[in-house]
């Protein structure tokens, strides 16, 4: 088991920065695979970014490269987003999640990660 805790939503204006933070527990994280998902009720849970564990590779999609950078910090098992020149349209319930599968590429498909957080919501007014 794996239990993800996120942290650093809120509100901002368009144009602003927010950081949001995942910290994982409950398993080595070592060779696993850290999503950053969204959602807006009425569509689908959308990838934003993720990392390998090992190796820091990294995939982002295409509506927030140049903006959005996702990290890792190894001795706290957390996983972090920044989040810069934010627009109304990143408004949406913000999740984290791991892909258990070794030796996985760093995938944008919501079924292949295993376990999730609960959310955290980031509003940006215009």
């Amino acid at each position: 088991q794996v239990q993800l805790v996120e942290s650093g939503g809120g509100l901002v204006q368009a144009g602003g920065s927010l950081r949001l933070s995942c910290a994982a527990s409950g398993r080595t994280l070592s060779t696993y695979t850290m999503g950053w998902f969204r959602q807006v009720p009425g569509k689908e849970r959308e990838f934003v970014a993720g990392i390998k564990w090992s190796g820091g590779r990294t995939n982002y999609a295409d509506s927030v490269k140049g903006r959005f950078t996702i990290s890792k910090d190894n001795a706290k098992n957390t996983v972090h987003l920044q989040m810069n020149s934010l627009k109304p349209e990143d408004t949406a319930v913000y999740y984290c999640a791991v892909d258990t599968r070794i030796w996985a590429v760093v995938t944008s498909t919501p079924g292949e990660y295993d376990y999730w957080g609960q959310g955290t919501q980031v509003t940006v007014s215009s």
